[in-house]
């Protein structure tokens, strides 16, 4: 698979390039298709009609990886795709997405991912998002949108390394009977980067689950804010966590709600805002370590 240097630089820090060498890929760089390349089980198309592409995952696959980065690497650039996804019943695969910017400034990638899940179907789906180089306004903001059919399973892996000065990740999601959700999110904010995050999920069937957790760290001048609404119409279960280490001036607001419609639901929420404790920073100094790599070592354990 060629690649040039930057691109890999970029997709490095996103996803193993390695494991990209195997499998379907589809590749887009500044707005055009680099590399697309389907399986036996997995089949990705270009749309016709909108910029993005079609991805059909087939029941006969078992434990597939599908990757579809996308890469930003030039300035005033503006990049905009819609992405579906047909995971059909019975499949299991893991798709691994994910944007790197990588310009001086304006730069800017909006992806709207639609996921049909069927019956009795698996997916893992991973998204890493980063921004490098030197500059402002780079940006992403994507919306993912999941649709559970019966007794099919989902998790959801995001996580915003670093490096991305606005971001507004909206993710909704509908279950049927027997379904289960588990989204985990883990974000870094640092100078004046600002991150929204929105969560809307609504328990639909008898005995759906979800599970939403949330750990970020917080430094600068940034802000962040995590918004959640689990709605539940029928016998469900749900827990939303989230957990944030706030540090020099930045600023994190949690607004978790609920809204239980049948008296067969369970839906609790958590929210801890916090910073590093002085005795752990204390600990690691005995080790050895200076205060500012004590505190590294913290919040890379509170991440991992």
């Amino acid at each position: 698979m060629k690649i040039d240097k930057l691109t890999k630089e970029v997709l490095s820090q996103i996803m193993s390039l390695h494991e990209m060498d195997e499998g379907a890929v589809s590749l887009r760089k500044n707005g055009k298709s680099e590399i697309m390349k389907s399986s036996d089980n997995i089949e990705i198309s270009p749309k016709e009609d909108l910029s993005g592409i079609n991805v059909y995952v087939r029941s006969s696959c078992k434990g597939e990886v599908c990757h579809i980065p996308v890469v930003i690497t030039e300035n005033d650039y503006v990049d905009l795709v819609y992405n579906d996804f047909y995971i059909e019943d019975g499949a299991e695969v893991t798709i691994v997405a994910g944007c790197g910017l990588h310009s001086s400034e304006d730069s800017s990638h909006d992806g709207v991912h639609t996921i049909y899940v069927g019956k009795n179907a698996k997916l893992t789906y991973v998204e890493n998002h980063i921004a490098l180089g030197k500059g402002k306004n780079k940006n992403l903001s994507p919306v993912t949108v999941l649709k559970l059919d019966k007794n099919s399973n989902v998790i959801m892996k995001t996580t915003q390394i670093g490096g991305v000065d606005y971001s507004n990740r909206i993710t909704k999601a509908k279950l049927a009977e027997n379904a289960t959700l588990d989204i985990t999110e883990k974000i870094m904010t640092d100078k004046f980067n600002v991150a929204k995050t929105n969560f809307k999920v609504e328990l639909i069937g008898e005995n759906s689950v979800c599970n939403i957790s949330s750990r970020s760290v917080a430094r600068g001048e940034s802000e962040q804010k995590f918004d959640s609404v689990v709605l539940g119409k029928n016998k469900c279960f749900a827990h939303v966590s989230c957990d944030a280490i706030l540090l020099d001036n930045a600023k994190v607001v949690s607004i978790p709600k609920i809204d239980a419609r049948n008296n067969q639901a369970e839906i609790n929420h958590e929210a801890v805002v916090g910073k590093i404790a002085g005795e752990q920073i204390e600990k690691l100094m005995t080790l050895g370590l200076t205060k500012k790599q004590a505190e590294e070592k913290i919040i890379e354990g509170f991440l991992k």
